[in-house]
């Protein structure tokens, strides 16, 4: 295997007295920023994950770009925020600086020094960094965790013991706040971004949400994040919309043409799969929700896969498409494991 430019080969068993001469950075912490060898160097530990209800590791399946090593970040109480080393592992790239991830594996024999697994450099995931997760922080409160999505950029080792168990069933969690908090750190990273298609439908679709998210909230409704956990997966799906009162979820698009319309019926229609698997005490109504009005075609295409649609009307408000239910596909109902009962 090539040596990389870190000086060090993936796999290698490293203590930090070896690590941070080479790489620069000091101390003990999860993440450090090395900025005299423009490097930010993470150390992933299971003991600390543990103890706050979450493990670092490989999914178990790549997607249609390669593998995934997903990393929490920093913050042992309250929320976690995209700043100090968080912000130096999304904004690595943007920084000049390359990223190096290692995996503790034991004890120095006779000492309590530990030891460090090299995994490799890496990057964040450009198409989708990170999500916002739930998880317990030091006094045992729930608190949204940020898990970043890295991608090795060169030679990496990949083990059974790094990689995360797979779910041996479907499973939801409500998630009050999350995705107001992920649609606020996009809208911060876009401001020190030029902008590009990519992020102005991004810009559009977050704004969309806002003002939907808004309107339910003031009609009095219930709205968080939902995450969805996918049996025989490590992966999850999240849908930053979920009305509790209704049992809607809502996949909001950029815009009203035919690629963003099939994106979204894509990641509605994956769900509706997995959420199959669930028992039918608590109905969950799949919608849509568009910056406008989608052609005709595109609407009975929705109807056609019994998915709902709320659009943009011409004031400036929200609408309910009436579609024509005696072209739908049978309607099925799903259970929300872990959301709270509306009373």
């Amino acid at each position: 295997m090539t040596t990389p430019s870190a000086g060090f080969t993936p796999g290698d068993t490293l203590t930090r007295a070896q690590i941070h001469p080479v790489l620069g950075g000091s101390g003990f912490a999860g993440i450090c920023p090395a900025r005299e060898k423009r490097n930010v160097l993470i150390f992933s530990d299971s003991k600390v994950g543990r103890r706050y209800g979450y493990r670092d590791g490989w999914l178990a399946e790549d997607d249609s770009v390669g593998p995934v090593f997903t990393y929490t970040g920093a913050g042992k109480r309250g929320h976690q925020r995209l700043d100090g080393g968080n912000a130096s592992i999304l904004e690595h790239a943007n920084m000049g600086r390359k990223l190096h991830v290692f995996v503790a594996v034991g004890n120095v024999p006779g000492t309590g020094t530990r030891t460090h697994k090299y995994l490799g450099e890496f990057k964040v995931d450009e198409g989708r960094p990170y999500d916002i997760r739930v998880a317990k922080d030091e006094l045992d409160q729930e608190r949204n965790v940020i898990v970043f999505r890295l991608r090795p950029t060169g030679p990496y080792t990949r083990e059974e013991s790094d990689t995360l168990p797979v779910a041996g069933r479907s499973r939801i969690r409500f998630q009050p706040t999350a995705g107001r908090v992920a649609r606020a750190y996009r809208r911060q990273r876009r401001q020190r971004q030029p902008q590009t298609d990519a992020t102005r439908i991004e810009a559009l679709r977050d704004d969309l949400a806002e003002d939907f998210e808004a309107q339910e909230i003031a009609a009095g409704m219930d709205i968080g994040q939902m995450e969805l956990s996918l049996q025989n997966s490590t992966d999850q799906i999240s849908f930053e919309i979920f009305n509790q009162t209704t049992h809607s979820v809502y996949q909001p698009t950029g815009s009203a043409a035919l690629e963003s319309i099939t994106q979204a019926l894509a990641q509605l229609l994956y769900a509706q799969r997995h959420l199959m698997a669930l028992a039918d005490d608590q109905p969950l109504h799949l919608m849509m929700l568009t910056p406008a009005l989608p052609r005709e075609d595109l609407r009975d295409l929705l109807t056609e896969h019994g998915i709902g649609l709320v659009y943009r009307n011409d004031s400036g408000g929200f609408s309910e498409f009436a579609r024509d239910t005696s072209t739908a596909s049978t309607s099925r109902s799903f259970r929300c494991l872990d959301c709270p009962v509306p009373v």
